[in-house]
């Protein structure tokens, strides 16, 4: 790693090479070749990140201690990026377009404040090399700048930084553009129309959603797909939370075409996500759904996870999954739970089971003295004075419920048997809880497990097994929270697998190649049955998600 000084810096973590005059020849030669490069393959344009990264990292007097011309003052410290424009502009010419992608302000009292900022640009305005300027607010060198300031999501205001980009805009001639959590079209017009910027960049918005501009020109707006700021996509799955299709391009279509089979009666059981996904992808095909939902309202486990506080914006996904079911004519029966009588009442072609799964409390020794998450976080129990909550998964549940414990005036202990903190959480999402964990002065007690939870004259008292020493210790407390994933909710399920031509059974093979399923020969019944999500096995919303489009769209 190379950088403008041997400054390391805590998000790559390696103590880089202060750069050489040979390092800077040979990378300002390979971006005028990537600009290249871009040109010959049919792009308008191409932008510079000069935001924190290395140019960025040239104009910053953190990363930059050079006591030579490439350092000192801001005329010396934006010569590196001025060298690469030019070398740029001699290799693409006056007609392609070149942005640069700068930081605004960069915070703290050591960063580039925002006038400095602004004679950076200024100074490239004056070299002519750059015809816009892309905007951000803050760094990039920790986990925790990037999910506050330059990748916000949710628990993050939307579009935070609208009124310092307003401010840039206005000491510059240049066009700006920005892109930071603003999410969705209604804030992006008014951003233009109030004059802050130019032009709204949605990356997220455009991974959740590809077709929003087609969307926008054809008078659909309302059916674009929301960002709901998980920030799955910022984690080496690189997908959406709520798309299967994003990063799997090759296999399944963010488009679903119909079917050029005549249409089937699909019944889908669960109106969680998969559930939901499944009946709407169904009902892009052509097919005739209907779906039964025992509780009043669809959602789930994701109308659960939208009662913690600040990660209200899951409910996103119902609401957009709700109203494509209404547009796609879905036939929902909300508060109407379905037995195999009304399953097959309905004559149908294919039955897809989503009824979810139940807290999975039965491996405790001492289960009758606990609760679960959603006990908590449905109200179904009341938070006690001295509460652990024992987190077997790594994901948002047990953290989101510690959260909203400690808030209400719990003195919480978070339990993990992990030896790092949320482990299958987004990078992001993860220090977003961390730093709301620390406020709400949660402790937390990494690699125990727990053993038992038994009545104690002061309460409960727990056992917990120190998971590399095997040394156990208790705890004295007035209530256990347990999250463990959840057992599959398939009575239903089993009841019809006699009754089906395939048995219940899933062509796993056909399923990952998207092929329709193919019924068993021995079968002899006249539908169809599968059952996708929780209630195959505990997971979490995109994998449900992918499960019921990856049937679905074969059907």
């Amino acid at each position: 790693m190379v950088a403008p000084s041997r400054v390391r810096e805590p998000l790559h973590r390696s103590f880089p090479k202060e750069m050489d005059d040979d390092d800077i020849s040979r990378i300002v030669a390979a971006y005028a070749a990537a600009a290249g490069r871009c040109q010959r393959g049919g792009l308008d344009g191409c932008e510079v990140v000069a935001s924190a990264h290395l140019i960025g990292q040239f104009f910053s007097p953190i990363a930059n201690l050079r006591l030579d011309a490439l350092g000192g003052s801001v005329e010396n410290r934006t010569a590196f990026g001025r060298e690469v424009l030019d070398a740029i502009r001699k290799e693409v010419g006056d007609e392609f377009i070149v942005g640069m992608r700068l930081s605004m302000h960069e915070g703290g009292p050591d960063g580039l404040h925002r006038e400095e900022c602004v004679e950076i640009a200024r100074i490239f305005e004056e070299a002519g090399t750059v015809d816009f300027f892309n905007v951000m607010h803050g760094r990039m060198d920790t986990r925790l700048a990037l999910a506050e300031q330059n990748m916000p999501g949710m628990g993050i205001r939307s579009a935070p930084f609208l009124d310092d980009v307003g401010w840039f805009r206005s000491e510059v001639s240049l066009p700006i553009f920005h892109a930071a959590r603003v999410n969705d079209v209604a804030t992006a017009r008014h951003a233009i129309d109030a004059g802050l910027v130019d032009m709204i960049g949605m990356t997220r918005g455009h991974i959740a959603d590809p077709h929003i501009v087609a969307k926008i020109r054809s008078g659909q707006e309302d059916r674009i797909r929301p960002c709901a700021g998980a920030n799955l996509c910022t984690s080496e799955a690189r997908a959406c939370v709520h798309n299967g299709a994003t990063g799997r391009e090759r296999t399944l279509p963010h488009l679903i075409q119909r079917s050029d089979h005549a249409p089937l009666k699909v019944v889908v059981v669960g109106g969680g996500p998969a559930g939901m996904e499944a009946a709407r992808v169904c009902g892009e095909r052509g097919h005739f759904v209907v779906l039964f939902e025992a509780m009043p309202n669809l959602g789930g486990q994701l109308r659960v996870a939208a009662t913690a506080g600040w990660r209200y914006e899951l409910d996103a996904i119902t609401k957009w999954l709700g109203s494509e079911l209404d547009h796609l004519g879905v036939d929902v029966r909300t508060g109407t739970p379905a037995n195999e009588t009304e399953v097959l009442a309905e004559d149908p072609d294919v039955v897809i089971i989503a009824t979810g799964g139940a807290p999975d409390l039965s491996w405790v020794n001492g289960a009758e003295h606990c609760v679960s998450v959603s006990d908590i976080l449905e109200r179904r129990v009341l938070p006690t004075t001295r509460v652990l909550v024992i987190d077997g998964t790594g994901d948002h549940q047990a953290s989101s419920v510690a959260e909203y414990l400690a808030e209400a005036g719990s003195d919480v202990e978070l339990v993990c048997p992990d030896t790092s903190y949320g482990l299958d959480m987004p990078p992001l999402t993860q220090v977003a809880f961390r730093k709301r964990l620390y406020a709400n002065e949660v402790a937390v007690t990494l690699d125990h497990r727990l053993e038992k939870v038994e009545p104690s004259d002061n309460g409960l008292r727990v056992t917990l097994t120190n998971t590399l020493t095997d040394v156990s210790v208790d705890r004295i407390v007035d209530q256990v929270v347990v999250e463990h994933g959840t057992t599959p909710i398939d009575d239903l399920f089993h009841a019809l697998c006699p009754k089906s031509r395939n048995d219940g059974t899933t062509d796993l093979d056909a399923l990952l190649a998207v092929r329709p399923q193919q019924p068993l020969p021995a079968g002899s019944g006249e539908f169809d049955l599968f059952r996708v999500g929780d209630a195959v096995a505990s997971r979490n919303i995109h994998a449900a998600i992918v499960d019921s489009l990856r049937l679905g769209v074969a059907l």
